[in-house]
């Protein structure tokens, strides 16, 4: 079969379309958002009418494929490792409904938050909701389990939570295709009470779910991807999961006989594999990347006393992504991995591009809130918490999608005035809007502030749903028309954006700004892309 050149994220989505894919939904959050991104450019994916349009938030997206996979098509959603958070009501409760056409829900970890706010392991998701989880270990693995994930999907009647980490999502192999799978024919559940969560259906439904958790230790698809290596002598014995596989045998190569490693790509784990593993060793090294999960359940799964090294002793560092370096120091072997790099380039921190609108809504919004003082301004996730740094220094706050609006009327309750909350167009659409309703109902003392950029900035310019919206929204929910204002952050506005924005402060209750110009970036590369058309048709 065809060879490709791919990420894993894309690895996964070309996976996905050969598997017999007819729905991909998602929200842009890195490390996963290439997945969409491969299958909306796919000629493939276009040719079998797979839809493929961005979702509002993680939420809405897991309901959609839940909802695809309810008429008995394969689906799959695709977010980061926040971004289940947002989805976890529907996630959790659809391992009760179960499914009907096969659905694979994908979650990018982001182990060392290279753009995330914390360093949480989806893993736990799947434990919680007892379903299966595959953790591939490198890319053409990523490729493969798809197929198995979405027949382990239609076998079980169960989601499949498919974790993967930032290096794995973002690095690059050779990945063999195979045969094209048909897309499912439309099919209604046998069950037609199966997705009725009525406390006496869910129970029943419940109840059938624990037991199948069970059985899915010992399935031989899915427990075929642990596989058991022995070696010579008693010594050590390692749990290797996922892309610490990668890691491990970077170290040991060849010498790989010397120890007794289990390395791991599925859960929940068969129990026999792990005794067999510890019961030819003196102490078992655990290496995962994010939470000490394994680690924490070794003695409750053997029921024995047995010597376990990893991240909860010091073994391996408690937090940050693993690398070969990492893993030779707990093996106590000299790292030969990578070397140093000269530094030539002067590291500095993250800044606003040049000609960025939220640089000159900063501008204004600092000179207005001097005499505040500091300690008002609440922001959210996206480009513009980059205010928060020199030489603006406005941001107080960036918690989760959505926090910057309700934080700001918490705040207002406590007496804090001025309160001010900064979002972006396409966070507002996302988690903003329920927060606007509840300051609307209240008629808070805030100002909003939606610096509007037309794309969602941060994760590479999606689409955002807010665009051409924004007022008809605010207005739907109640804003009232007076106090909703649009200005156009632009240095040669600079007076008179100063001057909209402190009339608002002022307002004793709500106040809603729409500060509105097109990303810098986006704007360059539409301008491209019509000089580019303008040439091939020969304007």
């Amino acid at each position: 079969m065809q060879k490709l050149l791919l990420l894993g994220d894309e690895a996964i989505a070309q996976a996905a379309l050969d598997a017999g894919l007819s729905g991909m939904y998602a929200y842009p959050g890195t490390p996963s958002t290439e997945i969409m991104e491969y299958i909306q450019a796919s000629q493939q994916a276009a040719s079998d009418s797979v839809h493929r349009e961005w979702s509002s938030n993680e939420k809405t997206a897991m309901e959609a494929a839940l909802g695809m996979s309810y008429a008995g098509k394969r689906a799959m959603v695709a977010m980061k490792h926040v971004g289940l958070n947002v989805a976890a009501d529907a996630f959790i409760n659809s391992a009760v409904t179960g499914v009907n056409g096969g659905l694979v829900v994908v979650a990018a970890d982001d182990p060392s938050m290279h753009s995330s706010q914390n360093e949480q392991d989806s893993r736990f998701y799947g434990k919680f909701a007892l379903v299966p989880v595959m953790e591939p270990r490198n890319q053409q693995e990523a490729y493969d389990m798809i197929f198995d994930a979405f027949a382990l999907s239609e076998k079980f009647r169960l989601p499949v939570l498919f974790r993967i980490t930032t290096r794995l999502a973002h690095s690059r192999s050779a990945v063999a295709r195979r045969e094209k799978t048909m897309q499912n024919t439309l099919s209604l559940p046998g069950n037609p009470r199966q997705f009725v969560l009525l406390p006496a259906i869910a129970r029943k439904q419940y109840r059938a779910l624990t037991g199948i958790y069970e059985t899915l230790r010992t399935d031989s698809v899915l427990d075929g991807h642990n596989r058991l290596l022995e070696g010579k002598g008693r010594g050590t014995g390692i749990i290797a999961c996922g892309i610490a596989f990668n890691y491990l045998m970077e170290n040991i190569g060849d010498n790989y006989g010397d120890y007794n490693i289990l390395s791991v790509g599925t859960y929940p784990l068969n129990r026999d594999k792990v005794a067999a593993l510890v019961g030819r060793c003196d102490r078992v090294l655990v290496l995962e990347d994010g939470y000490p999960m394994i680690e924490e359940h070794l003695r409750g799964l053997l029921d024995r006393d047995v010597t376990v090294l990893g991240r909860l002793d010091g073994t391996v560092p408690r937090d940050g992504e693993l690398n070969p370096a990492i893993v030779a120091s707990a093996l106590g072997l000299k790292s030969t991995c990578g070397r140093d790099v000269p530094s030539l380039v002067r590291q500095r921190p993250p800044s606003f591009c040049k000609g960025c609108g939220h640089a000159d809504l900063y501008s204004a919004l600092a000179e207005v809130m001097a005499e505040a003082g500091p300690g008002r301004v609440f922001s959210d996730i996206g480009c513009y918490t980059l205010g928060a740094l020199p030489p603006y220094n406005m941001v107080n706050s960036c918690v989760d999608m959505g926090a910057s609006v309700t934080m700001a009327v918490g705040a207002a309750d406590a007496g804090l005035f001025p309160a001010v909350a900064v979002i972006g167009d396409s966070t507002f659409t996302h988690s903003g809007m329920t927060g606007l309703l509840d300051a609307v109902l209240k008629d808070s003392p805030i100002t909003l502030i939606i610096s509007d950029n037309s794309t969602t900035g941060m994760t590479g310019g999606q689409k955002s749903q807010a665009t051409d919206r924004l007022e008809s929204i605010c207005l739907g929910i109640g804003v009232d028309p007076a106090h909703l204002k649009v200005i156009v952050p632009l240095r040669k506005n600079h007076e008179e954006n100063k001057s909209v924005i402190g009339a608002e402060l002022k307002h004793n209750g709500l106040s809603v700004i729409l500060a509105r110009r097109e990303c810098i970036q986006t704007a360059s590369r539409n301008k491209k892309a019509e000089a580019a058309e303008k040439n091939k048709s020969g304007e």
